[in-house]
């Protein structure tokens, strides 16, 4: 039991941190290409201190190439005047910077192949770079549209929908209204009408709108034969 209970403890702390993590996974988006803008940075800086350090080799390749040209030319002329010494002095001088150029051809091939393998992870790492922040702006509007979806439309259909029971309402008690007063204008208008028929009536204008006493005596006698 002890282990179901440290099991579901760990399971429930895991659940929270994916939720936690889900929840803010565009600002640690965010913070994680901030990084890696930085360590990019920071990798073009170690390029440009490698490309310095091969500059500064073959400016020494320059030099020492120039120091053995100049003795060589030295050492031919101390040859010319049968100067032996000198002419060894230099071929000794000579052979030290040949091995010298040599070490400094050799440190300029490294710093070649490092700058070309470093220029090369630079170039692949800011692809990715922008690759990641174009994903991050479509991943930033599209939150941004779900956010709206989800919160926006239920507000305005929600006001829409009161504002046209609203309507409604008003519209049913304006045409019970209208109604009212139409029925009010016929029955004035029967009145009157009845009114007139009834005064002409009684002017002996038209036949009588009530039978008289005569004709009901008249009536009842005929049934009475």
């Amino acid at each position: 039991m002890f282990k179901r209970i440290t099991t579901l403890i760990r399971a429930g702390a895991a659940d929270a941190e994916e939720a936690f993590t889900d929840a803010q996974a565009l600002t640690i988006l965010r913070q994680q290409l901030r990084d890696a803008a930085e360590g990019l940075e920071g990798a073009k800086r170690a390029v440009a201190v490698v490309m310095a350090y091969a500059a500064r080799e073959q400016q020494s390749a320059a030099r020492i190439a120039g120091q053995i040209a100049d003795l060589e030319t030295r050492a031919l002329a101390a040859l010319g005047r049968g100067r032996e010494d000198l002419a060894t002095e230099a071929a000794t001088a000579i052979a030290d910077l040949q091995a010298e150029a040599e070490a400094t051809a050799r440190a300029i091939a490294h710093y070649d192949a490092e700058t070309r393998r470093l220029r090369e992870t630079v170039n692949l790492a800011e692809q990715r770079l922008r690759a990641l922040q174009r994903g991050r702006q479509i991943a930033d509007a599209a939150s941004r549209t779900q956010k709206l979806r989800g919160t926006l439309p239920d507000g305005v259909t929600a006001s829409l929908t009161e504002a046209e029971a609203t309507l409604a309402r008003l519209q049913a008690r304006q045409s019970h209204a209208e109604a009212v007063e139409s029925a009010m204008s016929e029955l004035g208008r029967a009145a009157s009408a009845e009114a007139t028929v009834a005064r002409l009536a009684a002017a002996g204008c038209g036949a009588a709108l009530r039978p008289e006493a005569a004709q009901v005596l008249a009536r009842l006698r005929e049934k009475a034969l």
